[in-house]
C-alpha cells in the first residue's frame, strides 16, 4: 500500500503579518500534482489543518478546492485529524457525510477509536485516527481521575487501541503530539505548545505496537526512536527558525507484512524563506543579492558597526520581501566593567571613560582616529556650553 504522510498545513497562516495563502495555493497544486503521478491509496493530514480555530474565508475554500480535487477527482481516500491549532468542532463537522465520499476527518476525540479500513492486493490496513486532545477531555471521556499530562492521555487513548486490534490487518496510527524518544528532537519556533505549565512530551514507547505511525506536530521531517515513527514536517517554513530545513513530504510504501519503505519528496515553495547576513553596502551589492531570489521572505541580519539610515527600506528596494531586520551584537565577556566603567571610574576624564566603555561593548581597540573624533565632538559641546 503507499501512502503519502503530511501535516501541518496551517493553511490561513500569517507570518510576520504576511498572509501565506498565495504560497500555501502553490504548494498544494504541487501536492495534487505529486499525487496524481504516484497514485497513493491514502493520503494523511496529520493535524494543524488550519492555523487557527477560526480560519478565514480564503483559507476554507483553498481546503475545499484541494480536497475536491484529491477525492472527488483523484478518486484517493483522505484521512486527517484535528490538531492542536485546529477547532475540533469546525474541522469534524458533517463528517459522517464526508465519509462516503473518502473523506475520513476525526475533529473531537472519541471514548472508541474506530479504525478506517482500507484494502490492498495483501488484505487490510486499519488507519486508527487519533485527534489531538487535551489530558482533561480524555480525564472526563474515560472517568479516569489519574490522567493529569498528555502522556497519562495518550497511554490510555492507545492502550484501548491495542487492547481490540485485529491481528489479521497491519495497523497505522495518526496522531498529532510531541513524542519523547531517545533523541532530541528539533522544534521551530511556530509550533504553538501543547501544554502551558505541565509536560507536553508522550512516551514513544506506547505506539511500537503499530506498523508505521504518521504524526503531526514538529516541522521539521524527521523520526523518534524508529524509522516507522515519523513526523512529515510542515509543507511550508512559518518561522526564521526553519530556514535551514528541508521541507518535503513522504512517501510510505508499506508491504504484506507491515513493513515500510519510505521516501521523503520535496516541493518547490513559491517563496523561499532564508536569512541573509553581511554589511549594507554588501547585501545591496548586485553581485550578492542576484546569488539568490529577492523575491523570498527574508530576515537581514546586519553586521555594520555605525549608525544607519533607513537600511529597512533601502534593503526593501532589492528585497521587497523582508520581512525581518536585526543589528549584530558586538558583545564581549568583560565582567562588571561593562557597567562599572573599570575602577577608580570617578576619578577618570570623559576620554578615558567612554574609551573604556566602547571597547567594553565592541570588543575593539579605542584608537587614536576615534579618541581625535570623540575629542572634537567633546571640545564642540562645551564650545556651545559656553556660549551659552
Amino acid at each position: 500500500m503507499k501512502i503519502i504522510h503530511t501535516g501541518d498545513w496551517h493553511i490561513g497562516k500569517l507570518v510576520h503579518g504576511v498572509h501565506m495563502t498565495e504560497d500555501q495555493r502553490h504548494i498544494l497544486k504541487q501536492l495534487v500534482e505529486l499525487i496524481e503521478k504516484e497514485k497513493p491509496q491514502v493520503l494523511i493530514i496529520a493535524g494543524d489543518i488550519y492555523d487557527r480555530s477560526i480560519p478565514p474565508v480564503e483559507a476554507v475554500e483553498l481546503l475545499d478546492e484541494t480536497l475536491s480535487e484529491i477525492i472527488l477527482k483523484q478518486d484517493i481516500t483522505v484521512i486527517a485529524i484535528a490538531g492542536n491549532h485546529d477547532s475540533p468542532d469546525r474541522v469534524g463537522f458533517a463528517s459522517k457525510i464526508l465519509t462516503d465520499r473518502g473523506l475520513h476527518i476525526r475533529g473531537n476525540i472519541s471514548r472508541e477509536i474506530f479504525p478506517v479500513r482500507i484494502e490492498d492486493e495483501y488484505g487490510p490496513v486499519d488507519f486508527y485516527p487519533v485527534p489531538f486532545a487535551e489530558p482533561a477531555v480524555v480525564r472526563e471521556l474515560y472517568g479516569d481521575s489519574e490522567v493529569k499530562s498528555h502522556d497519562d492521555a495518550m497511554k490510555k487513548v492507545l492502550r484501548r487501541i491495542v487492547d481490540k486490534f485485529d491481528g489479521n490487518a497491519r495497523k497505522v496510527c495518526i496522531s498529532h503530539a510531541f513524542l519523547m524518544g531517545t533523541e532530541v528532537l528539533e522544534t521551530s519556533e511556530s509550533e504553538r505548545p501543547l501544554s502551558i505549565g505541565g509536560s507536553e512530551y508522550i512516551n514513544v514507547d506506547y505506539y511500537e505496537d503499530f506498523d508505521y505511525v504518521a504524526l503531526g506536530h514538529l516541522h521539521r521531517p524527521q523520526k523518534v526512536k524508529h524509522e516507522k515513527i515519523r513526523y512529515s514536517g510542515s509543507l511550508l517554513k512559518y518561522s526564521f527558525s526553519e530556514a535551514r530545513q528541508k521541507k518535503s513530504i513522504t512517501i510510505v510504501d508499506m508491504d504484506g507484512e507491515g513493513n515500510i519503505h519510505y521516501e521523503l519528496r520535496e516541493l518547490k515553495p513559491l517563496r523561499d524563506l532564508r536569512i541573509i547576513k553581511g554589511d549594507l553596502n554588501n547585501l545591496m551589492d548586485k553581485d550578492i543579492y542576484s546569488l539568490g531570489n529577492t523575491e523570498d521572505y527574508i530576515m537581514a541580519s546586519l553586521t555594520d558597526k555605525g549608525e544607519l539610515m533607513d537600511p529597512i527600506g533601502m534593503l526593501r528596494s532589492v528585497y521587497p520581501n523582508i520581512l525581518r531586520l536585526e543589528r549584530e551584537q558586538y558583545d564581549r565577556e568583560a565582567g562588571e566593567d561593562r557597567t562599572s566603567a573599570g575602577n577608580e571610574f570617578s576619578k577618570k576624564n570623559p576620554i578615558e571613560l567612554f574609551s573604556e566603555f566602547y571597547e567594553n561593548m565592541s570588543g575593539e581597540e579605542f584608537d587614536e582616529d576615534k579618541m581625535e573624533i570623540v575629542t572634537g565632538v567633546l571640545d564642540e559641546i562645551n564650545r556651545k556650553g559656553r556660549e551659552a
